[in-house]
């Protein structure tokens, strides 16, 4: 009888953890992807102007472009210890690669001509 209890009370015990672990993951996520829309919200503009400006073969053009998608805010990991960050824009099948750190837009027609 006192393994029975034990057993049970172990279970309900676990049961209130992964609950409660799932609860933060879920909030944790929802404060991470508001944080992600007001900056994805405050680098477009410049995003916008700096892929404009950019010296390319192909011209970037989002206002008066026919068809143009905002993909977003993503991370590069390119060593241990750096993480670079990157806004792409894409316009009449051309992407434009904003780092908003250093300020430089880099223009690709395709992802293979994309670093």
């Amino acid at each position: 009888m006192n393994f029975q209890r034990i057993a049970i009370v172990l279970f309900v015990l676990l049961a209130a953890g992964l609950a409660g672990s799932f609860y933060f993951s879920w909030k944790t996520l929802t404060r991470l992807r508001t944080v992600q829309a007001f900056v994805e919200s405050s680098v477009f503009a410049e995003a916008v102007a700096a892929c404009e400006r950019a010296q390319s073969t192909t011209p970037f053009k989002w206002n008066g472009g026919q068809s143009t998608a905002v993909i977003g805010l993503h991370s590069v990991k390119v060593d241990k210890s750096a993480v670079s960050a990157s806004y792409t824009l894409f316009a009449d099948s051309v992407y434009c690669d904003y780092d908003p750190i250093r300020k430089k837009a880099d223009i690709g027609s395709n992802f293979l001509e994309r670093e």
